[in-house]
Parts: structure tokens; C-alpha cells; sequence
């Protein structure tokens, strides 16, 4: 008993039409045993390939960002460091001068 057999539509521009045709008569098969062996050794290396590239790629720049973050957080941690070291110094009082005003004193 024969199986059964599904009719697939393949939309083509008249010239991949004709291509494939010449294709198929060059290789002595039928138009559908030519887009059957196509379909079923159709493999996404390329595709693979390219997303290995860009998953690589993304890992690269989230590297890169989170260092150049990790550098802006030190940066503002020691520029806080900065600004409350200069904050203290000026709450503090004045210190008196030891100029003439101390050798006036001791005169």
C-alpha cells in the first residue's frame, strides 16, 4: 500500500521557478524530489553561527558596561570621600594665627 502524499506549496518568482527546473532536469529528478531533498538537507549553520557571534558579542559589551559601571561607582565613592573630607574641614573653627597678635600676647 502506498503512503500518503501531501501536496506543499512553494511560492518562487518566475526565475527561481525556472532555475529550479533546469536544476531538477540537470540532476534527472522531479521538481518536488529536487525541493523535498533541499528541504530535508537544509541545515541553519550559517545562522548558528552568526547568533555565536552576537551572543559573544553581547557578553562583550554587558562586560564591558558593568566595568565601566563598576569604575563610575569608585570614582563617585571616592569623590564622596572628597566632598565630606572638605565638608569637616570647613565646619571646624578657625584656628588663631600664631602671627603678631600671639607676640603681642607674650610681650
Amino acid at each position: 500500500m502506498a503512503a500518503a502524499v501531501e501536496r506543499i506549496v512553494v511560492q518562487a518568482t518566475s526565475q527561481d521557478k525556472k532555475a529550479i527546473a533546469a536544476k531538477a532536469k540537470r540532476l534527472d529528478l522531479p521538481v518536488s524530489e529536487l525541493m523535498r531533498r533541499g528541504a530535508f538537507a537544509y541545515e541553519a549553520k550559517e545562522a548558528d553561527q552568526e547568533l555565536g557571534v552576537l551572543a559573544d558579542a553581547a557578553r562583550d559589551a554587558a562586560d564591558r558596561a558593568g566595568a565601566a559601571i563598576d569604575d563610575a561607582l569608585n570614582f563617585i565613592e571616592a569623590s564622596n570621600k572628597r566632598i565630606a573630607a572638605m565638608e569637616a574641614k570647613a565646619s571646624r573653627p578657625p584656628k588663631p594665627a600664631a602671627g603678631r597678635a600671639a607676640v603681642r600676647k607674650a610681650a
